[in-house]
């Protein structure tokens, strides 16, 4: 607990460094202005009332809203009320007196002179700015606000957002010192503070308008889209193995066997939880981004997914099916391509397989694991499924219950209004023929390995076959680079796979930084792979032409397509040094 307290401080200090921090920038900033005697009592009222806003509607905004039923954009409204009005009060003296008359009232313990230069006018900036800022999160406050959407809070989780808003508030209190400091000692911003005054009061109140008009969440999209780079470093060092395993401990979400396929949420009430929005950041393929919020009065289906992995591919015919069928009725699919393997991270591969898989609807990357960690998610594919409200009234993980999916599609559909939606339900049968599990051929997962030699990481070792291939085995042959994520086979060596399928993929892509004189040719060189099926090269059609394989793209290969599931033994021969192969997958 106390190293989650810890970090999560420290995750509130460099926040400050991160590009969610630049719509209230201006806000803070202005903060400092307001005469040469303001002294520290407005910045220490703007990080107190920011603390204590912050900490509690980070918690407590969800259960307010479902229980009140005000919604979260009035409160958000009233802020937008106070900055708007607070700026007009640095621009006209007599608005100014109403606003100091204002604090009098309602704290009559503070003196007429402080008026909202002081103590209560920082408090009065510092609540609105807690409750307007949405932060760059990392995985302890992805975790804590997964737990505040379903109603879960303990005294850890505040602990937790209490420490990471004390640690926000550190810079901002300098930021505001700064600004006080540099109008005392430069004679030209003290000679002209009036007009100063009034400058940052334009700023608060264009900035206000802005964030009525969501400018600063698409601004902050902007950003982060420009430069996908930018800020992503700053989370990083709290998303390590040591605090992942505090969080699931905290959380208690690890999902057991038997819940495969029912919702993950413990619903506390009959129509569910608040879904988590998608968080900022990704780049956005067959549409502009898109909120949760903007998306209201629409049925959403979030499909958790990545284009290498044939789990998610067969689930994509049903996904385009219900996009044509529903998409004019009012349902919206918004995949969201959380990368398994490093090459998934890029947008043109991305592209590429959306192209490839006829896909139209909105997709998002989630390089991040941002999104994922705000589901609090486990498994590709996954599904969350939406009602007009916001409310998660069902999800399924895995393949399969194509009719029970379509039938919560077309309930919610018509609890939002739709009508015409209940037509018959006759989706193809699906049936899963593979025995044989997911085997992934780098040294960070593989399992069931057959050959004698133990792996060398990251260098080239020479490795055999042994006489007997066990059920579900494999075995490298020759010369291997084995990597973490990857297998690197040189020319003339091979791979044998005793599996139990009808089909079998592959996961591969032309070897990168290969140089003319590895024989293996230039960068980006197409890989011809051998394939043997009990030892007889057959040609099964798609990438299997002739039983040959051409690696030439960073993609799922189709290995091998029978007419009906067996055990059989798969022998890859390679000739040349050019592929990488990730993991096979079965159908």
């Amino acid at each position: 607990m106390i190293l989650l307290v810890a970090f999560a401080f420290l995750a509130g200090i460099i926040t400050v460094l991160s590009p969610c921090i630049l719509p209230i920038l201006p806000i803070i900033l202005t903060s400092s202005v307001g005469g040469v005697h303001t002294g520290k009592a407005r910045p220490v009222g703007v990080v107190t009332g920011f603390v204590i806003s912050f900490t509690f509607f980070t918690l407590f905004l969800s259960t307010i809203v479902r229980l009140s039923g005000v919604p979260a954009e009035t409160l958000r409204f009233a802020s937008v009320v106070v900055i708007a009005g607070l700026g007009l009060s640095l621009l006209v003296p007599q608005f100014q007196v109403l606003v100091e008359r204002l604090f009098s009232a309602l704290a009559g313990f503070m003196p007429r002179s402080q008026g909202r230069t002081g103590f209560g006018g920082g408090l009065l900036i510092g609540f609105s700015v807690g409750l307007l800022w949405t932060p760059c999160v990392g995985p302890i406050l992805a975790s804590v606000i997964s737990l505040a959407i379903t109603g879960t809070v303990t005294f850890d989780a505040f602990l937790i957002t209490l420490a990471y808003s004390l640690g926000t508030a550190i810079p901002m209190f300098l930021i505001m010192l700064g600004g006080q400091n540099a109008l005392r000692r430069v004679p030209w911003l003290l000679a002209n503070l009036g007009h100063i005054q009034k400058m940052f009061g334009v700023l608060m109140i264009l900035t206000a308008v802005g964030i009525f008009f969501n400018v600063d969440r698409r601004f902050q999209t902007f950003v982060l889209n420009t430069f996908p780079q930018y800020g992503t470093g700053l989370t990083r060092f709290e998303d390590n193995e040591l605090i992942r395993n505090q969080l699931d401990k905290k959380s208690g979400s690890e999902t057991k066997k038997e819940d495969m396929g029912k919702p993950m949420f413990d619903l506390t009430e009959p129509k569910g939880v608040k879904a988590p929005e998608i968080i900022p950041g990704g780049v956005w393929f067959n549409s502009e981004p898109l909120t949760l919020e903007g998306l209201k009065g629409k049925v959403v289906v979030i499909d958790f997914w990545t284009y290498s992995c044939i789990n998610c591919q067969r689930t994509l015919p049903y996904l385009r099916d219900w996009n044509e069928k529903y998409k004019d009725k009012g349902l919206v699919i918004i995949g969201v391509h959380a990368p398994e393997f490093e090459f998934e991270k890029s947008a043109k591969n991305v592209s590429q397989a959306i192209k490839d898989f006829d896909l139209t609807y909105p997709i998002v990357q989630d390089n991040d694991f941002s999104t994922w960690r705000a589901y609090n998610n486990r498994f590709w594919p996954a599904k969350y499924f939406i009602d007009k409200e916001g409310y998660v009234r069902y999800s399924h993980f895995g393949e399969g219950a194509y009719d029970e999916s379509e039938r919560v599609i077309q309930e919610l559909l018509q609890e939002a209004g739709a009508t015409d939606v209940s037509s018959k339900i006759n989706n193809p049968t699906y049936q899963v023929n593979a025995k044989t599990p997911e085997i992934y051929l780098g040294y960070g997962r593989i399992e069931h390995f057959a050959s004698p030699e133990t792996i060398k990481r990251d260098t080239l070792g020479t490795y055999s076959t042994p006489a007997h291939v066990g059920d579900n085995q494999v075995a490298y042959d020759g010369a291997w680079n084995v990597m973490e994520e990857y297998a690197n086979p040189q020319k003339g060596a091979t791979l044998t796979l005793n599996f139990d399928a009808k089909e079998v993929y592959l996961v591969m892509r032309p070897a990168r930084n290969v140089s003319q004189s590895d024989a293996g040719g230039t960068k980006g060189i197409p890989a011809k792979v051998k394939v043997y099926l009990d030892e007889k090269m057959q040609d099964f059609g798609e990438d299997n032409l002739n039983g040959i394989v051409t690696v030439d793209s960073d993609k799922l290969y189709k290995l091998i397509n029978q007419s009906f599931p067996g055990r059989h033994v798969l022998r890859l021969e390679f000739e040349d040094n050019n592929a990488e192969l990730f993991a096979f997958t079965f159908g």
